[in-house]
């Protein structure tokens, strides 16, 4: 008899660890996605409205582990042929593969894309992260580099004790430079002030990256010296992206789980977690109106651990402590305004070219401390295929604009067309538009729980964990599984984990948490 596997949460994580279990041992284990959504994905989605689709947030296609880059490309193949604004700006494809997909004919296809990502502070652009080229001199002055070099150097002969993201980011970088592009946009993410964060985030989310390391840069830069072997290679230049947008990943996994006997079951809203003698035995859930009980050998969970903590029921004492940690964690909750736009007043101001000579950036850091907005994503620079018409690519700009907040808080409680009005303002005062006339068509996108947070209650963190550990068939993987801030193909690598930790029959569950720990940067991949 097969053993039952359920699975809460069908994002990255939860599918990626069906996908491996069920490709290693369908005769062995039946699995079941308990899914809230209408849709897979997680935060990782995309949403249609109109003849636009967009994604909820910056989610680009890059890792530096092998098996993950192997499901990748197996569930969409890496584009060997040009695609439409390739075909439109007659621009070649750098070192195609042999074989791939078209993407003017293959609905099922990943585009190589080339990235760009910059700060947009006090009307000018920095390269992100910042880089000491004659670009920056420019935009800062002579003086200011000066002062800001001063600044490091204090900082590297001064430390501070590491009690907080502020000394962190003003040991690593100085604190001129911290107080230019790391604290307001810092401050906008978490709605606090760095010096009250845990230093957690910014070591995780800055591996790697330093002055040392962006002056070497500099330096084999101008005297052209080719990485070794051991040197990294910091912020890819190119990532995968799926031709019709991020979902279109998730839902050619979806449909692979389902041909391998697996089970997606969505709004499905799970309410109780059932405990007997320190084993998850059942999961109650409710869908269309109607409680039900599935039982489980093996329960996989992805949700916030606030909900799942909360959740759990039976003959077992949860340590008062841990329970109000866990229970009082905190988040922050993720909105974006798409727009569709007539046209945009910042003008490429790089030598790569692209339809409607907009810049080539990906997504872009907005580091003013008078505005709310925390980051632009510009879609056309991501995939024509977006837009359901393709002429219309050639004549539109299709925008996210991207904001961090608090449930109920004041932007959040907004309704739909006051909040698109206040990103409206916000974008003309930024200078990217000349007016409302230049709005063609919005909508709002809103996500709970987007970012798991390193403040209040995370202190406590590591015993929530432990008493989740104890729970003997219990596995937390997962952006808000493990209350990390992981990236895309870390959440996957959680579920990868799980999987051979199940499959393996492992008691130990270090491995699955210990994901994304390496001293290696997120976005680094050592040369070779």
């Amino acid at each position: 008899m097969k053993k039952k596997i359920v699975i809460v949460g069908a994002g990255p994580a939860g599918l990626t660890a069906a996908y491996k279990i069920l490709k290693a041992k369908a005769n062995d284990y039946s699995v079941v996605i308990l899914e809230q959504d209408k849709q897979v994905g997680g935060i990782s989605k995309s949403v249609t409205f109109g003849n636009y689709t967009v994604d909820t947030g910056i989610h680009r296609y890059f890792t530096k582990n092998d098996e993950v880059n192997k499901i990748w490309k197996t569930l969409l193949p890496i584009q060997n042929k040009q695609s439409y604004d390739q075909i439109i700006l007659d621009k070649n494809l750098k070192n195609p593969h042999k074989s791939g997909s078209n993407p003017e004919k293959d609905e099922k296809s990943l585009l190589v894309k080339d990235r760009l990502t910059r700060i947009y502070y006090g009307k000018k652009f920095y390269d992100y992260p910042v880089t000491i080229n004659m670009e920056t001199l420019k935009n800062l002055g002579f003086k200011e580099i000066v002062c800001c070099g001063f600044s490091y150097l204090k900082s590297v002969f001064i430390k501070r004790k590491e009690t907080s993201l502020e000394n962190f980011y003003i040991n690593k970088f100085g604190k001129r430079l911290y107080q230019h592009f790391f604290e307001s946009y810092t401050e906008k993410v978490w709605g606090i002030h760095p010096s009250k964060l845990s230093a957690d985030w910014g070591a995780q989310r800055t591996k790697g990256v330093s002055i040392t390391s962006v002056l070497m840069d500099v330096v084999k830069t101008k005297l052209k010296i080719k990485n070794s072997k051991n040197t990294v290679v910091s912020l890819t230049d190119t990532f995968f992206y799926p031709k019709l947008g991020s979902l279109q990943m998730w839902d050619a996994m979806k449909e692979e789980i389902i041909k391998m006997g697996g089970k997606i079951i969505t709004n499905a809203l799970v309410s109780k977690i059932n405990i007997k003698d320190g084993v998850v035995t059942s999961v109650e859930y409710q869908k269309n109106n109607t409680k039900k009980e599935i039982k489980v050998d093996k329960f996989i969970s992805s949700m916030a651990i606030k909900d799942l903590v909360e959740m759990i029921s039976g003959n077992i004492t949860i340590p008062k402590e841990v329970y109000q940690a866990a229970t009082n964690l905190p988040y922050r909750e993720f909105m974006s305004v798409c727009m569709v736009l007539k046209k945009i007043k910042w003008q490429n101001d790089k030598a790569t070219k692209n339809v409607l000579n907009i810049p080539p950036d990906s997504w872009d850091y907005i580091q003013d401390p008078d505005l709310t907005l925390g980051r632009i994503q510009i879609f056309n620079n991501w995939s024509p295929y977006l837009f359901k018409n393709k002429k219309e690519f050639e004549k539109h700009i299709l925008v996210g604009l991207e904001y961090f907040c608090s449930e109920n808080d004041k932007y959040w409680n907004m309704s739909d067309d006051d909040f698109i009005d206040f990103a409206t303002k916000e974008i003309i005062k930024l200078g990217l538009i000349s007016g409302k006339d230049d709005c063609i068509k919005a909508t709002r996108i809103k996500i709970k729980k987007a970012y798991p947070a390193y403040f209040g209650s995370y202190d406590k963190i590591e015993e929530i964990k432990q008493f989740l550990n104890s729970i003997d068939n219990l596995y937390c993987i997962g952006r808000n599984g493990q209350h990390r801030y992981n990236n895309m193909d870390h959440a996957m690598l959680t579920g990868i984990e799980v999987a051979n930790t199940i499959i393996k029959n492992l008691k130990n569950k270090d491995n699955i948490w210990n994901v994304n720990v390496d001293k290696e940067y997120h976005e680094e991949k050592n040369s070779k």
